[in-house]
């Protein structure tokens, strides 16, 4: 097998149908060696398919790392590099449907999923992430930044399943209401990083959120451009979480000064790390 642009005179090691250089001055050089025959690969990828299956796991995980920085992932080209013991999957900005997530179902392992998008993806809904919430179980960081088709059906799927959660951004996911703030109070835990920024959650969704199991696990919860939101929610949030240390409400019209004298009587001195808030 041929690499373009990888070229030279060292001995070449066999491993799964793929040859790379190896020993003497290759192993000195090795690291980027190899970097610059998986950067060939990525242009070729279709035309290495069938070897490109069989790598082992660690060159998967770097071939899908060079592929998610260039945001050149799709359903088409996704099931080549996924492995069952991936632990970590960068699709922001990458071309991914709910088809594609149907194709982790063997990645048992997966802790990080980020499926966010500088603009608004509408092609992830929540039948795509149902699958992942019954598949990774093991899943601790989620982002689903502006992933518009994305609602309480599918939060609750991942809240119930994947209980050991840690990270979740759900900013600006307009189908996401009280309900999915609900299911993480009640489910997870280990919750410590919260942003439902730019959603069209509620008081209640914030109480639901901030009295349940993850109440004192919680540190930084991003609730800004928040238009339901009342006082109500930022006093909950204080009285709740006695751990928290970034609390983001700026954007929030409804919320008055009464959130900035709760601030001065119901927080220690220095816990705050960041406050943000907009006065009207």
């Amino acid at each position: 097998l041929h690499f373009p642009g990888c070229r030279g005179r060292f001995p070449r090691r066999r491993v799964d149908g793929l040859l790379w250089a190896a020993g003497g001055m290759g192993e000195v050089f090795g690291s980027s060696l190899l970097d610059l025959c998986l950067f060939s690969l990525v242009k070729s990828l279709s035309r290495y398919a069938t070897d490109v299956q069989t790598l082992p796991a660690n060159l998967k995980d770097k071939l899908i790392k060079i592929m998610s920085l260039q945001g050149i992932i799709t359903d088409e080209n996704m099931r080549q590099v996924l492995h069952p013991g991936l632990q970590k999957l960068d699709l922001r900005d990458c071309d991914i449907t709910d088809n594609g997530l149907t194709m982790l179902q063997i990645c048992t392992q997966l802790r990080e999923i980020n499926l966010s998008s500088s603009d608004c993806k509408l092609s992830v809904t929540s039948e795509g992430l149902k699958v992942i919430a019954s598949s990774c179980p093991h899943l601790a960081e989620v982002c689903l930044r502006r992933c518009r088709n994305i609602s309480d059906e599918g939060i609750v799927a991942l809240a119930q399943q994947c209980r050991l959660l840690q990270i979740i951004n759900i900013s600006g996911c307009l189908g996401v209401t009280d309900a999915s703030l609900q299911a993480l109070g009640k489910n997870c835990k280990f919750l410590h990083s919260v942003d439902f920024s730019a959603t069209k959650v509620s008081d209640a969704g914030v109480i639901g959120l901030v009295n349940g199991v993850c109440s004192h696990n919680l540190k930084e919860i991003h609730m800004d451009r928040c238009v339901n939101l009342t006082d109500d929610a930022v006093e909950s949030v204080l009285i709740f979480c006695p751990h928290i240390f970034i609390l983001l409400f700026h954007g929030c019209p409804l919320i008055t000064d009464r959130s900035r004298e709760a601030l001065q009587q119901l927080v220690c001195p220095n816990q705050m790390k960041q406050v943000t808030w907009t006065v009207y």
